[in-house]
């Protein structure tokens, strides 16, 4: 059925259904008509002939909303503006079906994590993401960014879409604490880091899609959100005071039963300035006590040479050599070997909470045993590269200082820099270099 009437309210819903589908035109806009079902519902439709038209031009027919949603006088509306746009050369069915293949975030997620994930600045621009840090990136991206809009089109997320993300996530929408097995749980968190991390790292998709030839994407709205990506400044350092208490604590937990590697991993955070898993997974491979310093092989910045001071060198020198659980007549390559399986030891979560808690240090985080060797370092009078080189800023690339390490001034700042910490760490007055205490193999 064709027949031509004004299609009003009345008039569409007097509209009968039959046992086929039928359409009824509308007298006043060309094109314009209400769909029937057998069923009896009823959609707003509109036909036309794409630019230039003509008899030429075969005619196509989109769908503008359901009859019992839009009124007859918005879907006629909705018809001029269409068939205005087409007499400017717009092809709306063809602009539909290219929205629907679009990609949406969740599969710009996939794409960034399959090709994408490379370091965007600094000295290792380009290269791959470590292994741990890609891992943190999208785990922050499908927990937090994917709920919220993974289902968008990438060409549809605005600015204004981009701070109710961040809103959302530091407001904790969506955190969950879910378990997925036996002794496994996938606890996210949200607040005002976690929304900046994930701000930052969904900037670096948006960046790589548009530099993607395939992707059809030309701005990043994460450009002009009026969000923070960049996280405050760390200050927070432990005063001698404190590290005496951290120190107090360590020994009570010691003498109350706690596992030694994780005492001593602290410890050597405190002693050495190095990162979490630089200590934590260290091999006997890259302690150099000969060279007076350790030669890590794979940090945040590549390969890298850390002076180590006396009392750093003699807690290593102190401490067993524990056997390979996977070999009966072998050593564990491991410093800090996991009590069962491969790999190095992952307790220090669970023993950071009770240190400080027991210190009465609520907030500091193994980061800022970092700071604080790089604060005591600074105060003690070395200059800045000094620091730089006990810390690891700078990637030794070169093997030719191995051999002279042990008398390099690096190493005599170190001492100098641990010194007052070893002194606080083992309950001594500070301004004296003690040795950490010898333990029994």
């Amino acid at each position: 059925m064709s027949t031509a009437k004004k299609l009003t309210k009345s008039v569409v819903d007097a509209i009968a259904p039959t046992g086929k589908i039928f359409r009824v035109f509308d007298s006043e806009v060309r094109g314009f008509c209400v769909r029937v079902s057998p069923s009896g519902d009823k959609l707003w439709q509109l036909e036309f002939r794409p630019f230039p038209g003509g008899r030429g031009v075969a005619v196509k027919r989109m769908t503008l909303g359901a009859a019992n949603v839009l009124t007859p006088d918005d879907a006629r509306k909705t018809a001029l503006k269409t068939l205005a746009d087409v007499a400017k050369g717009v092809d709306p069915v063809a602009d539909k079906i290219a929205k629907r293949r679009e990609m949406t975030i969740g599969n710009l997620i996939d794409l960034y994590e399959n090709e994408g994930c490379k370091v965007q600045r600094g000295i290792r621009i380009g290269q791959p993401m470590k292994a741990r840090n890609k891992a943190y990136t999208i785990s922050g991206l499908r927990h937090h960014v994917i709920p919220l809009i993974g289902d968008m089109r990438i060409s549809e997320v605005t600015s204004a879409d981009i701070e109710q993300l961040v809103r959302d996530i530091a407001g904790g929408k969506t955190a969950k604490d879910v378990k997925i097995g036996p002794r496994q749980r996938i606890i996210v968190k949200g607040g005002d880091g976690a929304a900046r991390k994930v701000a930052r790292s969904l900037s670096a998709v948006f960046t790589f899609a548009i530099r993607e030839p395939s992707v059809p994407l030309t701005k990043n709205p994460c450009n002009d959100a009026r969000v923070n990506k960049v996280d405050g400044r760390r200050t927070r350092f432990l005063t001698l005071e404190e590290v005496g208490r951290l120190g107090a604590a360590l020994d009570d937990l010691e003498a109350d039963g706690s596992n030694p590697k994780a005492l001593d991993i602290v410890r050597l955070w405190a002693l050495t300035g190095c990162r979490r898993d630089e200590i934590a997974a260290l091999k006997w491979s890259e302690v150099r006590s000969d060279l007076g310093c350790l030669v890590l092989d794979d940090t945040k910045t590549g390969k890298s040479v850390r002076p180590l001071a006396a009392s750093a060198a003699a807690l290593l020198a102190s401490l067993p050599r524990y056997a390979d659980v996977e070999q009966l007549d072998g050593l564990s390559p491991w410093v800090f070997p996991a009590g069962s399986g491969k790999g190095h030891y992952q307790g220090t979560k669970r023993i950071w909470r009770k240190v400080t808690t027991k210190a009465g240090l609520p907030g500091v985080t193994p980061h800022t045993l970092r700071h604080t060797l790089g604060s005591t370092a600074v105060s003690s009078g070395q200059a800045l590269p000094m620091v730089g080189a006990i810390l690891g800023h700078k990637d030794a690339r070169s093997t030719a200082i191995y051999a002279h390490m042990q008398q390099s001034p690096a190493v005599k700042a170190a001492t100098r820099a641990a010194g007052g910490i070893a002194a606080a760490l083992s309950g001594k007055t500070p301004g004296k270099l003690l040795p950490m205490k010898k333990r029994a193999g």
